[in-house]
């Protein structure tokens, strides 16, 4: 039986994403930081919150706890719309997605080396090139059970979701193709 049969079979199986982060590695506080936020505000449709350096780095001229990143968290039909512009911008690049970006319980990770490659973004010198990285969260209905606050329980390895559901679901939903190439190697 297929992924696709047994969601169909029971809803509360289908994966759905949980949440979608955008991080943005900017390096440096001040004005490149605050053009920044422009930019992640401009494609996400949120304001971001400020990353501080967790140590000193002389050479980089960084010091502990000064602002050097940003990062938004998205989620329901925000997530979803970020996420199909962004695999859109990440395919643009002539990028593919592996299948060792994806974690044994079905999340993954890409980034995107140039925010102008989002549909509807132009390149403007005053404000320079920002790339950024996806994470995506992946889970099913009922893992509210592992964050509440009365009664909290684990999730039971059988209710998990696993790298080639995940897979499988990012491919359906989304149409992007994964390339799968630790399949490969196991086999030899």
């Amino acid at each position: 039986m297929s992924f696709e049969e047994l969601w169909q079979k029971n809803p509360m199986l289908k994966p759905r994403i949980e949440k979608v982060v955008v991080n943005f590695g900017v390096g440096e506080s001040g004005d490149r930081l605050t053009k920044g936020a422009q930019v992640i505000e401009e494609l996400t449709g949120q304001k971001p919150i400020r990353t501080r350096a967790k140590q000193t780095n002389p050479s980089f001229g960084i010091r502990k706890k000064l602002p050097i990143g940003l990062k938004v968290t998205l989620r329901g039909k925000r997530a979803e719309e970020f996420l199909k512009s962004a695999f859109e911008a990440f395919q643009k690049e002539g990028k593919k997605l592996y299948d060792y970006s994806f974690d044994d319980y079905g999340n993954f990770s890409f980034g995107i080396h140039e925010h102008i490659d989002f549909p509807g973004q132009k390149y403007d010198p005053m404000i320079g090139i920002f790339g950024m990285d996806v994470c995506v969260t992946l889970e099913r209905p009922g893992f509210r059970v592992k964050r509440r606050k009365r009664c909290r329980a684990k999730i039971p390895r059988k209710h998990r979701l696993t790298r080639e559901e995940a897979i499988e679901f990012i491919e359906k939903t989304f149409g992007v193709k994964v390339e799968r190439l630790l399949e490969e190697e196991e086999t030899q």
